[in-house]
């Protein structure tokens, strides 16, 4: 599962190394999405699960091959420092090129072409070459790292029905292999799990259930016509902008690029299968569900309403948490780390649910998590203790993930 979407020791750093655009590793995790994208089965097709952290892969090998060269942070796969004079733009697009060649061989053509583009813009040859061998070790490592584990079962979803009573017969989207992967950051999966969700005969149920009976029913005369948009808009945001401007800005070098965007990958999976961990749990019910069913919940603050729709459809897992709510916090968390409460400018953050949308700009990457988890009550689908929850899970996500891998190493840390 993926939200969104979108990502040990060391020694000094190299003096001599040959320098690198800070593109090329935006241009190949950009290109990286096109691939897989291109190669994915047909939607009805059997999934297995082999190739669903090739992206991931594919950041974490140009992070080590960079990091290799351009020594600024603890290797996450123990990789050596590399021969100096080796060329940066080399080693990552070598990197990316063997990761995605591995996974997606029918897409061979056009990734040759795209590694020979590149290649063809490095006129020292030496550093060329040597630039080349860090990145097919640095891949080498990386293609070995994240897989799933054998000894772990699968786990089938089973309907949860009374004997002889009909259910819904649609399985949820989380695919039963999910959970054998092996964590990236995590202890566990389980490691984050939140506390169960209010009692049904809570206040704190009553009320939010009601907020999202009032605010996301198909047709709320409570929700403003600008609480419907960004309900549609956020159900597939596009962090694209944000993270080009972070990349992009003047000073940075592509290691750090290439650490951002790596840490980006293993935070949002390790979160996306934590949440779904959690979610299968709990199996707690959606708004339609409960609102059509309140006169069952024991509570007399609730009432219910047969015929409630929420305004935007209802993802196909679960309730609780909420996973739009987890993912976004969890790379609010990891883009602080980067720049502070937002980029220059503010967080830009595009829509891929909205046809031809206009890029939002929005004061703070706290402030961009607060408007997604209100998206979700706005849209009908998840409560306010559910985002809550959500946000805290991915926060604890990254900050475990910030202070335990990819760290800057102490003369880095010194001179900042």
């Amino acid at each position: 599962m993926r939200t969104l979407a979108l990502f040990l020791a060391g020694t000094a750093l190299l003096v001599g190394a040959a320098p690198a655009s800070a593109d090329t590793v935006c241009e190949w995790i950009e290109y990286g999405e096109a691939i897989s994208t291109a190669a994915a089965p047909p939607p009805d097709a059997p999934r297995t699960g082999e190739h669903d952290r090739a992206r991931t892969q594919m950041a974490i090998a140009m992070f080590e091959a960079l990091n290799a060269i351009d020594r600024k942070y603890e290797s996450y796969l123990g990789m050596a420092a590399a021969e100096a004079g080796a060329s940066q733009d080399a080693a990552a697009a070598t990197a990316a090129y063997r990761v995605l060649i591995t996974h997606f061989p029918g897409q061979k053509a056009g990734l040759d072409d795209s590694y020979n583009v590149t290649m063809l813009g490095i006129a020292d040859k030496d550093a060329r070459e040597k630039g080349k061998a860090v990145g097919e070790a640095a891949a080498k490592l990386a293609l070995t790292s994240g897989g799933m584990d054998s000894k772990i079962a699968l786990k089938h979803y089973r309907p949860r029905t009374a004997a002889g009573v009909w259910t819904a017969t649609a399985l949820p989207v989380f695919q039963p292999y999910i959970f054998t992967f092996k964590p990236w950051v995590l202890p566990s999966f389980d490691a984050v799990r939140p506390a169960p969700p209010p009692a049904l005969s809570s206040e704190r149920w009553a009320r939010d259930l009601d907020e999202i009976k009032r605010i996301g029913g198909r047709n709320s005369p409570a929700r403003t016509p600008e609480q419907s948009l960004m309900a549609k808009y956020r159900i597939t945001p596009n962090m694209t902008p944000s993270l080009r401007l972070i990349a992009d800005a003047p000073g940075r070098a592509p290691v750090q690029n290439a650490r951002m965007f790596a840490l980006l990958a293993m935070v949002s999976d390790d979160t996306g299968v934590a949440t779904g961990e959690a979610k299968m749990h709990y199996n707690f019910w959606r708004p339609i569900t409960a609102i059509r069913n309140a006169e069952d919940d024991g509570n007399k603050a609730t009432a219910a309403d047969p015929a409630w729709e929420p305004l935007i459809g209802t993802p196909n897992h679960p309730e609780y948490p909420c996973a739009h709510c987890s993912g976004a916090a969890a790379i609010a968390t990891v883009l602080k780390g980067e720049v502070g409460d937002a980029p220059p400018g503010g967080v830009r953050v595009a829509s891929r649910s909205v046809p031809n949308s206009i890029v939002q700009v929005i004061p703070s990457l706290d402030g961009w998590v607060k408007e997604v988890s209100a998206s979700r009550i706005y849209g009908g689908v998840h409560y306010r203790f559910s985002n809550e929850a959500g946000e805290e899970m991915g926060r604890k996500v990254a900050a475990m993930a910030l202070s335990k891998v990819m760290r800057p190493l102490p003369q880095q840390s010194a001179a900042r």
